[in-house]
């Protein structure tokens, strides 16, 4: 058997070299094997550039160093073979990522050694006719300005359901359902709940309600003559545009996604804590001024050293 391999996941733009130097120094320590995208390399001194496609075949676990969205495409990139994704918190709010840069030297030996629990997450499968795309948080059909709107009708399992005339429609995992179909007025699913959340914004006619369906239905959406150039967005990336005649179908691979977790009880606490923020009318700066003096100077001590 070979040496354990762990591949590294970067922000796309964001300094995450302290971070990354602590986890190749952790490696180079414990005989493990550090795996980075080629694009990368020039970033993680020590770490071995590889393909992409070689670094998903390869690793047996991967370390993400951003938030939500690094995480989500670390997710992505494994998705046809799950291994362990372990998230360290380097974004904003951040519900997928557990661990914080301090506690990263813990959480190091816990990943190698498997001394962790899964947190399993179903993904969605869409096929634009010949394009595919996998989206661990959702998908959205979303109108350009001054170029018409969505107007889709559904069919699930072959059967038609109705039609949408909405700005964007959301197509969304359970874990994905704190995130655009949310904030469009969608319910907040459980993770533990197999389903998918169907939710339009600002809907003009048609189904004007979000729609809960089970994991092993498969959607259908046909987009009608009158609809407009539509962006595609999966996880919150532009992938494709799409227009009057097209067909996007979706369906659940369950268990795309093998999440670690090394105190699953805290995450939920934290998590509860996050979605709480979400319905607050003040920006994060002003939440500082609630806190007690004492408090309140420590942090500002912190972010100033």
């Amino acid at each position: 058997m070979g040496a354990v391999q762990i591949a590294l996941v970067l922000h796309p733009h964001n300094d995450v070299t302290e971070v990354a130097e602590r986890a190749v120094a952790f490696a180079a320590r414990q005989g493990v094997e550090v795996l980075v995208r080629a694009a990368d390399a020039g970033r993680v001194p020590g770490a071995v550039p590889v393909g992409a496609d070689e670094l998903a075949a390869e690793c047996d676990g991967v370390l993400s160093l951003g938030g939500d969205g690094t995480m989500l495409g670390a997710l992505r990139m494994v998705a046809d073979r799950p291994v362990p994704v372990l998230g360290v918190h380097l974004g904003n709010l951040g519900f997928l990522v557990e661990v914080t840069p301090a506690e990263l030297d813990e959480a190091l030996p816990r990943l190698v050694s498997g001394d962790f629990t899964e947190e399993p997450h179903s993904a969605l499968r869409i096929d634009t006719g010949g394009a595919h795309h996998v989206a661990f948080n959702d998908l959205a059909l979303a109108r350009h300005p001054g170029r018409g709107t969505v107007d889709a009708t559904l069919s699930v399992n072959k059967l038609s359901f109705g039609y949408y005339r909405c700005d964007a429609l959301v197509v969304a995992t359970p874990a994905g359902s704190s995130a655009y179909s949310y904030a469009a007025g969608g319910p907040l699913v459980s993770p533990s709940v197999g389903g998918i959340v169907v939710t339009p914004s600002a809907p003009m006619s048609g189904i004007s309600r979000p729609l809960v369906l089970a994991e092993t239905d498969t959607l259908a959406l046909e987009l009608n003559p009158r609809c407009g150039s539509l962006a595609l967005e999966v996880d919150g990336i532009g992938s494709a545009d799409v227009g009057p005649g097209d067909h996007v179908d979706v369906s659940v691979q369950p268990d795309a996604g093998r999440v670690v977790r090394l105190d699953p009880d805290l995450h939920a606490r934290r998590s509860r804590v996050k979605l709480s923020l979400l319905d607050l009318p003040l920006l994060p700066e002003q939440l500082r001024e609630l806190l007690p003096g004492d408090v309140r100077e420590r942090l500002e001590a912190r972010d100033t050293a």
